[in-house]
């Protein structure tokens, strides 16, 4: 790949696609080669032009985004940033392109589109950025099925009794890897992945229709139970509470931190002061540093932290981070992550 990031635009909208290529092409490092309506136009120019990154719509004439994702992740793997509605149809499309092979998402505004898009023109040109130095694998029909729980010939009842995780770019697959292995009797398990608000119960949703762990989005006071897993709300920080009857979470929004809104480091950081030596951490694929310095506290008050390591990140920033600070004890392939989990927080039957 060049200095310069070439961008095929795909939209079957041509306010869409002039907006999309009129705010890329702002940034130096972007050039916008071409656009295309629809997916048999965007296959000739894919080909005439090998593109760097492509920016996919979902619903286009002809053959929709998931399907053109499909051949294009399975015949000419390469980085596709999806632009998906807000709608909670629009949500479980794009949670489908993600585990296809997309590396991450935009939200399409439904109204006032050409204000909107100039409001996330920032976010719309990181995306580009990132998806250009993601790791691309082919896709595998097979892949998504072949996940099963891991036979549970253990008793979760460790003295690690609470599990967090963060994770952005790279991470919504990744977590759906990691969670849909666990067992059900696992410790209660808290998660920071960056993503729009519009979004975060959708993804709890999703996941918890995939696993034997319920998941859900956290609330404002909800108690932190075994077999729970909550994830952060896409506009609030999520942080652990302790009560007298035990750990709450708490839901708050207090300012951006590390760039992001909910924040790794906000939940690692509360958990330092509370249950450091009984939690077990773990960083997921991200792009940045949101995470590196809390982990490195909690490892330092005797949480056991593990790391996704290069080869099996989509973007590998968040696990470098938090790894060169000295913050992880194990890196291991995403694959092995959910095993490792079930060997520390579970004691042999």
């Amino acid at each position: 790949m060049s200095d310069i990031i070439s961008v095929l635009v795909v939209d079957d909208s041509a306010l869409i696609r002039q907006l999309l290529t009129t705010i890329l092409e702002r940034d130096p490092d972007i050039h916008v080669v071409g656009t295309a309506p629809d997916a048999h136009k965007a296959r000739e120019l894919i080909k005439k032009l090998n593109p760097d990154v492509l920016t996919l719509d979902i619903e286009m004439p002809k053959m929709n985004g998931i399907e053109f994702l499909k051949k294009i992740m399975s015949l000419r793997p390469m980085p596709v940033l999806m632009v998906s509605s807000l709608t909670q149809a629009g949500a479980d499309i794009t949670f489908q392109a993600l585990e296809i092979g997309a590396v991450d998402f935009v939200a399409k505004p439904q109204n006032d589109i050409q204000s909107s898009l100039e409001d996330m023109s920032e976010e719309l040109i990181s995306k580009v950025k990132i998806a250009a130095q993601a790791r691309i694998k082919p896709y595998d029909a097979d892949t998504f099925a072949s996940i099963a729980p891991i036979d549970q010939k253990t008793h979760c009842i460790s003295n690690r009794e609470l599990i967090v995780m963060g994770a952005s770019t790279g991470g919504v697959e990744a977590l759906r890897c990691v969670l849909q292995a666990l067992p059900a009797d696992m410790p209660p398990i808290l998660i920071v992945q960056h993503m729009p608000k519009q979004f975060t119960a959708n993804f709890a949703r999703r996941l918890d229709q995939l696993c034997q762990v319920t998941v859900v989005e956290a609330q404002d006071g909800m108690t932190v139970e075994r077999g729970h897993v909550y994830i952060a709300p896409g506009d609030a920080h999520l942080t652990l509470e302790k009560a007298a009857d035990g750990y709450h979470c708490c839901v708050a929004d207090s300012g951006k931190v590390c760039g992001h809104m909910p924040s790794v480091d906000v939940l690692f950081a509360s958990v330092v002061k509370l249950a450091a030596d009984k939690t077990v951490a773990v960083m997921l694929s991200g792009m940045g540093k949101d995470g590196a310095e809390a982990m490195f506290q909690l490892k330092s008050n005797g949480a056991y932290t593990i790391g996704q390591d290069e080869k099996s990140c989509v973007v590998y920033g968040m696990p470098k981070a938090a790894f060169e600070k000295g913050a992880i004890d194990l890196q291991l392939d995403l694959k092995d992550i959910a095993g490792e989990l079930v060997k520390q927080c579970c004691a042999p039957s």
